[in-house]
């Protein structure tokens, strides 16, 4: 191996150092070390770019469309309003919920289907008398075996057999190959879930009951008619930067103002609105020229048609992260108030703006409409519940399955590809509007697409420099070459990898591994992808390794640790079932 070899191991490792310790979002990480790559001659233009054409990004993209389609028609809820019923105890709360989501979640993508799901299971939870912690880890956790049904299921799936085709030349799986492995695997994790799960989570309120109240966040004074705080602008007022709580809105003269500006000037009868310790209005009233309001109808609910009630989970890219909420200009920057935060299933007390933002927090947030449709692109946040979202329109929720439906018999029956069925169905999501134009942007999730092609250029450089014959004989000296024992140890690899970067750049980064060790001792490649599949979706142990997972941690009111205690049986049994099945499923030895 020469210097190129050594280079990519290099960056690579800089790139798994950075995914792990960094706050940089994982896009920026693999597009910077795609140019290094390049740059330096490891990777020629073709090489380094290959990924953005790639046919397993393109589905991806297309089944993003496909699966807004479903949500945008309220699909979900039309199946799993349908199914859920008044179930006796957990456990039978547990079987009506992983039912329909399994299927659901082997053809659509995650994301979308958990994200709609949560209210409607927030809802559930309440009415059967089921604490939503009992059923929120569940939620994922299912979401994730569902996607392992299908070739279809994740985006892992679909971009692992899109480096494979390209790798190999050879022609790919079809739909349901997986299934072989998927079914046992999902099956097993069902099983666990439903017998163990009742005793392994706690029973604890969801971060959404402990923001029930808004009135108890937030309190209202008046600015004195012809008072000495007239045209006073708000920071010369002493009303910036205040200890316990922080100036949310001003209502004035029948319109609302949000994110007040440090520079806004005060009238007479303003209505300024605070959140945080409501016992602070005794020191606010201090101020010359504020008086008590004497308006019976609080400003929160006078307006609240202008403005919606959002619960969001921070997410690892969001740029505030490790910031304080108000150093981080909260306001100015997502046009957003911060009402409470919650974290580890715990409202957090005291000064808001002092806060630092942690990935996993949850923050009710009030906000204009536009926050939303904005953070749908950005994904600075998770949105977990839009009090004011758009109704869906139930007309085309049908249609919208009629198309699903069609995607998946296109593609199995061999009428045409899995790319020319997505795209097909992405397009006749639009045209029949079941999607917007606009929903349908919105639902490409950039960082994620970015992230994928960039890590094609990973694989590529691990492939072209020798980097992955040297790593391969390395793993091989360790198996003995023991097939088995390769089988297992390529499986925990990408394991732990998943838990700590995301999961499409570990199976990237892997499978070039994979095949140069079976292209090195003769061995049957199918089961080692498959392996590589499963175990790149199979991120139970932490909050932080699964977009879902993360979704979760707030309405469930989680600890970190809740997730190791549910998780980590959750991956030793994936495990065991998919390193001890696949042998008598697929021949490792040609």
């Amino acid at each position: 191996m020469d210097w190129h070899g050594w280079l990519t191991i290099l960056v690579i490792a800089g790139v798994l150092l950075t995914l792990i310790f960094s706050r940089f979002t994982p896009d920026m990480i693999l597009m910077l070390a795609l140019t290094l790559l390049s740059a330096a001659g490891v990777l020629d233009a073709k090489q380094a770019l290959a990924g953005f054409s790639n046919e397993g990004l393109i589905t991806v993209a297309a089944m993003f469309i496909v699966a807004a389609g479903i949500s945008s028609t309220g699909g979900v809820e039309f199946v799993v309003n349908t199914l859920l019923g008044n179930p006796k105890g957990t456990r039978g709360a547990l079987l009506r919920l992983i039912l329909p989501l399994i299927p659901l979640s082997a053809f659509l993508n995650n994301t979308p289907v958990v994200a709609t799901m949560i209210p409607a299971v927030t809802r559930w939870s309440k009415r059967i008398g089921v604490a939503p912690s009992k059923l929120m880890i569940p939620l994922s956790y299912t979401a994730i075996l569902g996607g392992t049904l299908t070739l279809i299921g994740t985006s892992t799936n679909l971009v692992i057999n899109g480096q494979y085709q390209a790798m190999t030349h050879n022609k790919g799986f079809e739909l349901f190959d997986i299934t072989w492995i998927g079914l046992p695997v999902a099956a097993a994790g069902t099983l666990f879930m439903i017998v163990f799960m009742p005793l392994l989570l706690p029973n604890r309120q969801s971060a959404a009951e402990q923001f029930a109240d808004r009135k108890k966040f937030t309190f209202e004074v008046a600015v004195a008619e012809n008072g000495p705080l007239e045209g006073v602008t708000i920071v010369a007022a002493g009303l910036r930067n205040l200890q316990r709580i922080y100036l949310a809105e001003i209502e004035r003269h029948g319109s609302i103002v949000t994110a007040v500006s440090s520079e806004e000037k005060l009238q007479g009868g303003d209505r300024l609105v605070f959140v945080g310790e409501t016992s602070a209005i005794f020191d606010i009233l201090r101020i010359n020229g504020l008086v008590p309001s004497d308006n019976q109808t609080p400003v929160i609910e006078k307006y609240a048609p202008e403005r919606c009630l959002v619960e969001a989970v921070v997410s690892q890219s969001c740029d505030s992260l490790g910031k304080a909420i108000r150093d981080s200009h909260f306001r100015d920057r997502y046009g957003a108030v911060v009402l409470a935060v919650a974290r580890d299933g715990e409202a957090i007390q005291g000064n808001l703006g002092s806060i630092e933002l942690q990935a996993g927090d949850v923050l009710l947030l009030e906000a204009r409409p536009a926050f939303v449709t904005r953070q749908r692109v950005q994904k600075d946040f998770l949105l977990i519940n839009d009090l004011q979202e758009t109704r869906p329109n139930h007309q085309r929720a049908k249609l919208s399955w009629v198309l699903l439906l069609g995607v998946i018999v296109a593609a199995t029956s061999g009428i045409t590809s899995m790319l020319n069925a997505a795209l097909v169905g992405a397009g006749l999501m639009v045209v029949t509007g079941c999607c917007s134009i606009a929903e349908a942007r919105r639902s490409l999730d950039l960082t994620v697409l970015i992230s994928i092609a960039a890590s094609f250029a990973l694989g590529n450089a691990l492939q072209v420099s020798g980097a992955a014959d040297f790593i391969a004989h390395q793993i091989l000296s360790l198996a003995d070459g023991n097939p088995w024992v390769l089988l297992a140890l390529s499986y925990i690899t990408v394991s732990l990898l998943t838990e700590v970067i995301t999961n499409n750049a570990a199976a990237l980064l892997m499978l070039p591994i994979v095949l140069a060790i079976t292209g090195s001792e003769n061995l049957n490649p199918e089961p080692f992808v498959f392996s590589t599949m499963i175990a790149a979706s199979a991120s139970f142990a932490t909050p932080l390794g699964y977009q879902t997972n993360l979704m979760v941690y707030g309405p469930g009111g989680y600890h970190f640790k809740d997730f190791i205690r549910a998780g980590v049986p959750m991956n030793i049994i994936v495990a065991i079932t998919t390193i001890s099945l696949i042998p008598f499923i697929w021949p490792l030895q040609k």
